[in-house]
């Protein structure tokens, strides 16, 4: 299914969002935060806390510093040391800890294998179009196999302020010296891709495979169900 909701202007550059647009990406944040909860369940005191604490102490980090927003990485672990901090550990033991934690996330954040069809999908696309990262995830791309396969990434927090905000759109047409309306962007939340393509003056795809809802009420210039839609593009 493709469905246009306006006229799509010739492009030159695809831009595209990473988790849950090119892979699913519920099961790996699933099994990473597991590995971290793991971790941090075998520091003294930690479990005691209860089930809640991690939020809390999430809330916590994001108050005190409102620009973790933007830099899921810096707020994950800004959070691990505000949470082992209160158990009265020393100094030395709250990094070892938040470290080894972060670690342990991470390893599993990234443990991802991209399906064949998709690489090759990437791989046809990019024979006519220029391939880019727009992401507000802290994925490591070079640990799994899409590390060869753009020509820019950009992350969120690292590079910018996180999408629906235009920083990254901004920066990826300075980059490449393309005009804006140049670029396509690829994703499947309608709050963070297709408001911030549309904010940012780019042109929108909303995958929607998600069943999710959405506070944005404007519309994706195209809306597609399968990702290997894209290759309506392909002349």
């Amino acid at each position: 299914m493709i469905r246009f909701n306006r006229a799509i202007k010739p492009f030159s550059v695809m831009s595209f969002d990473l988790d849950d647009t090119l892979y699913s990406n519920h099961p790996i944040i699933k099994a990473a935060v597991k590995a971290q909860q793991n971790y941090l369940n075998a520091v003294p005191r930690y479990q005691e806390q209860g089930p809640k604490y991690w939020q809390l102490c999430r809330n916590e980090a994001v108050l005190q510093s409102p620009e973790l927003a933007d830099n899921v990485t810096k707020w994950r672990q800004h959070t691990l040391r505000l949470a082992l901090s209160k158990l009265n550990l020393n100094v030395d033991d709250v990094e070892l800890h938040a470290n080894a934690a972060y670690n342990a996330f991470a390893d599993v954040r990234s443990n991802i294998v991209v399906s064949d069809d998709i690489l090759n999908l990437l791989d046809n696309l990019a024979k006519h179009f220029t391939l880019i990262v727009i992401t507000n995830g802290n994925v490591e791309i070079e640990r799994f196999n899409l590390h060869n396969k753009f020509e820019l990434v950009l992350q969120a927090g690292m590079h910018g302020k996180a999408k629906p905000h235009t920083t990254l759109f901004d920066k990826a047409a300075a980059h490449l010296n393309v005009a804006k309306s140049d670029i396509l962007h690829i994703g499947d939340s309608l709050d963070t891709d297709v408001q911030g393509a549309n904010n940012a003056g780019c042109q929108s795809v909303w995958l929607n495979d998600q069943g999710a809802n959405y506070s944005y009420k404007g519309l994706a210039d195209i809306e597609i169900a399968n990702i290997h839609a894209l290759t309506h593009f392909i002349k």
